[in-house]
């Protein structure tokens, strides 16, 4: 995975409450063994008519909003639980995701495949959404050694919670074998001191 410490960047905004894993990834996309291009069905049923001609009025088809940084409306990833849709939003290029709640599954599948799930306030989510509608250009930082989300514009700093290990696992781009293989010395050597009670 790619190593996450600090990002920088403007925001997409999507004020959609309740978006399930199948409006994120279509079920009939789910059959590569990979993977490479989720992204491209991201959100196609939203994206796309039934004629495969781009809906001028969704917003990853509005050149207005782009960023490495999707903010959502709550409980975003209910549904089922394909690890698909982490795929996709990551492959899309997006390296969090900003809501006020997501659905515990996703919110695992995001972790273990280093797309961010950054949980806020519904306050504070609420100035996320009016700070990119005032102004597209604005940009936010997410500081995961710090844990903090920064709105660049208004000076909003808050905190955020996240599992240690997760955390650890992202700064340094681990998956959970990376991590095992970083604690192999420590692992060699509890074992070489471990007293054998079954002799």
């Amino acid at each position: 995975m790619q190593a996450f410490k600090k990002l920088t960047s403007t925001a997409v905004p999507l004020p959609i409450e309740d978006i399930d894993t199948d409006q994120i990834i279509p079920a009939r996309f789910l059959k590569a063994t990979t993977r490479d291009g989720f992204g491209d069905n991201l959100f196609r049923d939203w994206r796309y008519d039934k004629l495969e001609h781009p809906r001028p009025d969704f917003v990853l088809n509005n050149p207005t909003y782009s960023g490495e940084i999707l903010v959502a409306g709550a409980n975003f990833g209910c549904g089922s639980s394909r690890e698909h849709a982490a795929w996709a939003l990551a492959d899309y290029g997006f390296r969090a995701v900003v809501s006020s709640y997501f659905a515990d599954i996703f919110r695992g599948n995001a972790l273990n495949n280093g797309l961010l799930p950054l949980i806020v306030s519904p306050e504070v989510l609420d100035e996320t959404f009016r700070t990119i509608e005032a102004s597209p250009a604005a940009r936010f930082t997410i500081d995961l050694e710090a844990q903090t989300f920064t709105n660049e514009e208004t000076g909003t700093v808050v905190k955020f919670e996240i599992d240690e290990y997760k955390k650890t696992c992202m700064i340094n781009g681990y998956d959970d074998i990376d991590f095992l293989l970083s604690q192999r010395e420590k692992i060699e050597a509890y074992e070489e001191n471990r007293v054998d009670f079954s002799l």
